[in-house]
């Protein structure tokens, strides 16, 4: 093949149109095939690229202390579209950079639509592509098609693990009463687009926390197929009734926790827990329940989330729901590149792969497009450096995994959001200005800013970018 052929890109949500951008951008043809709205799915609702099926935030924005944030840094340095329409559209979310999802998705495909190395076709791709396509990007995600998951399946020789993705309900604003919730971000913290007063909140009391918590344990679920019956749950996404069946305490110290707020209406009582609303689009009219993913049957969610003080009265404009999620078992059977071993021609994006969360996913289908652009160029690119955020993603799920063998006991490989628990250690510790050991939370910071310094540091060295000048005080 010569370089003038496409590269196709299969599935247009976050990581496909993100790898398609990537490949565009390097000056290079790119054909990507999207199914909807020929085939829809459980989770979409509308036929644009990179639409968002569950929360609109791509969490914390905070670039010095929080790894997520860093990796949204870490995107915008490297030209992501994803990033670049989520800045576009941010509502005010405290300290998170939460996106109008509409407004997001259609940004997303009328940069994709104007660029002329893009090519979208609406098709689905049933079951492998077609071996005259030499390259190709594989950005499926959770709900890929059955019959292309029987052909990965088939190839791989492996059957993929699944898990479920639970959804969270949307309320109107309009029908929450104000005169018992009230708005502010947890310990005013103020975040881009924000104020610090940024979220609803929703104010329980002991006695109404404890029948809350039985409803949901009592409440009609979803009925399951034998076959998804032991499906796992991943953690950082579990409905609230399966949180709050590990025990009466979970989700008040989950997303449930009433610390860093205090009740206007009775400011004097702390309450004993508290359900947040955050801002879902740009028109401020719609509201999700933060953490509130859930499997009770709709009838059961609207009886029982009615019973939240503030909420009695609530209109929904979307109830929960779940949806499998396939991934495969990224570290055995992708390389360094992201290319399946068993057919090299195939590369995998988005949380196919095995990573979780939007930003992960669209960092993902970066560095892909990114590999398939250099490979088809005939350049190498150079690994990314495990001490940044986009180098540490990619190493859990190519090889930072711990295997059965390793750790002696049965274990699987499992999605991950990207955290510092990904990032090779410090060299050394940080010290306080007087040379000092620093302690509690001080030395938590410290370390994390060492880190979120160190990779950006070596990320300019990654891109070629001459380091910063020291200040006039450190070179003297």
């Amino acid at each position: 093949m010569s370089g003038s052929d496409p590269i196709h890109v299969v599935g247009g949500g976050l990581a496909g149109s993100e790898a398609a951008w990537q490949i565009a951008e390097a000056g290079l043809p790119v054909v990507l095939h999207e199914m909807r709205p020929l085939r829809g799915t459980d989770a979409h609702q509308t036929q644009d690229l990179a639409e968002l099926v569950c929360s609109n935030s791509f969490r914390s924005d905070d670039a010095q202390l929080n790894a997520v944030g860093l990796l949204h840094q870490e995107m915008r340095r490297l030209g992501s579209l994803i990033m670049r329409c989520g800045d576009g559209n941010q509502v005010p979310a405290g300290g998170a950079l939460a996106v109008d999802r509409e407004g997001f998705s259609r940004a997303v495909t009328a940069a994709l639509e104007a660029h002329p190395n893009v090519t979208i076709v609406r098709e689905e791709i049933d079951g492998l592509p077609p071996a005259a396509w030499d390259s190709v990007i594989l950005a499926t995600g959770p709900l890929t098609a059955p019959g292309l998951a029987e052909g990965i399946r088939g190839l791989t020789g492996a059957e993929s693990l699944a898990f479920f993705d639970a959804i969270a309900p949307i309320v109107h604003r309009d029908s929450i009463d104000m005169g018992k919730a009230w708005f502010q971000s947890r310990y005013d913290k103020v975040g881009p687009g924000g104020t610090g007063a940024d979220y609803i909140n929703c104010p329980l009391d002991r006695e109404q926390y404890a029948a809350f918590i039985a409803a949901l344990i009592e409440g009609e679920k979803t009925s399951f197929k034998e076959w998804e019956a032991s499906t796992p749950y991943f953690d950082g996404c579990l409905p609230i009734e399966v949180m709050a069946e590990r025990g009466p305490e979970t989700l008040r110290h989950g997303p449930m926790k009433p610390f860093g707020l205090t009740n206007p209406h009775n400011p004097t009582v702390k309450a004993y827990a508290i359900v947040q609303l955050r801002q879902d689009n740009a028109l401020g009219t719609l509201y999700n329940m933060v953490g509130f993913q859930t499997k009770l049957r709709h009838a059961e969610q609207v009886r029982v989330f009615r019973t939240i003080p503030g909420l009695e009265n609530a209109e929904f404009a979307r109830l929960g729901g779940l949806h499998r999620n396939t991934y495969l078992d990224s570290p055995r059977l992708l390389d360094a590149t992201l290319r399946l071993r068993a057919a090299p021609r195939l590369r995998f994006a988005g949380q196919i792969t095995g990573c979780e969360g939007y930003v992960e996913s669209a960092a993902i289908g970066l560095m892909a497009g990114r590999f398939a652009a250099a490979e088809r160029q005939g350049r190498t690119l150079e690994p990314l450096p495990i001490t940044t955020a986009l180098g540490a993603l990619i190493g859990h799920i190519t090889g930072g995994h711990v295997s059965a063998e390793d750790a002696g006991t049965p274990r699987s490989f499992q999605p991950m959001n990207v955290n510092f628990g990904l990032f090779p250690p410090l060299d050394r510790a940080p010290k306080a200005p007087d040379g000092k050991r620093l302690r509690g939370p001080e030395k938590a910071q410290a370390k994390k800013r060492a880190m979120t310094d160190r990779a950006r540091e070596d990320l300019g060295a990654w891109l070629g970018e001459a380091p910063a000048p020291l200040p006039a005080e450190a070179a003297e």
